[in-house]
């Protein structure tokens, strides 16, 4: 087996012990594996030592950019990876990334291969999904969003090859629980910004992203789960704005 490079992989966590065998078990590559745990109720923290991570566990929620910045400051390496607990690294990535960390200096780009109730999207907004995961240490910081939370590099940015896959939704049941987590954390961070909501807003920011997601990024062309996730979609960013629209009164 390869040596480990000398990078850090951070994630954190909240009751996904399901997943960390999977996740964890594609970290191979990396010299440090950071879990910072947010109040599980399941095995999440034992699985995660088991599997070799250094957990640290809060009893707080600050949102996901500060949970994230807590994990990327118990860092030790010179590379930071970072990874969400429902992703997992294919070979051709864990290669792209050996090179990159051997031979680049700034940030990298990484395509995600995203699923929605068991298939991958090809199209609906999903097909072309870079997101920056691998910075030097020193040259990167998450923003303090609640939710959307990116990666701030200074420098410019490559794109590697390989996926990174992603099991997004894994049945409706799932989808209904995150709709309402991540609505409720945005209407607060819009909220707390200055941003108010209406009725009629709510019912045209719901349309407008079920019509962009199945039309004008082809949706339709991932068949009945591109449907379903359209519909997702603009159920989502209806609850969004009503959630701010009550926040408002």
């Amino acid at each position: 087996m390869p040596n480990p490079l000398p990078v850090s992989a951070i994630l954190i966590t909240k009751n996904e012990a399901h997943n960390l065998p999977r996740c964890i078990g594609s970290l191979g590559f990396c010299s440090q594996i950071v879990v910072v745990d947010s109040g599980s109720s399941d095995n999440t923290v034992q699985v995660a030592r088991d599997l070799g991570a250094q957990v640290t566990e809060t009893t707080d929620w600050p949102g996901f950019g500060p949970q994230k910045n807590r994990a990327l400051d118990l860092a030790s390496q010179p590379w930071v990876f970072s990874i969400d607990a429902d992703e997992w690294v294919t070979p051709e990535l864990e290669s792209a990334i050996r090179q990159h960390v051997t031979s680049g200096t700034g940030g990298a780009e990484i395509l995600r291969a995203s699923s929605f109730c068991g298939r991958v999207m090809q199209y609906s907004g999903w097909g072309d999904d870079w997101v920056l995961r691998l910075f030097p240490r020193e040259s990167g910081r998450f923003s303090q969003d609640l939710v959307h939370e990116r990666v701030m590099v200074s420098g410019s940015l490559a794109r590697l090859d390989g996926v990174l896959n992603h099991e997004s939704f894994v049945d409706l049941s799932q989808v209904l629980s995150k709709i309402d987590h991540y609505s409720s954390a945005w209407a607060e961070q819009a909220y707390a910004r200055g941003r108010r909501g209406g009725v009629a807003k709510a019912i045209v920011k719901g349309l407008a992203a079920f019509v962009k997601t199945l039309v004008l990024k082809q949706g339709f062309r991932d068949g009945l789960p591109g449907l379903l996730l359209a519909v997702t979609n603009g159920h989502g960013t209806f609850y969004k704005y009503a959630k701010l629209w009550l926040l408002s009164r």
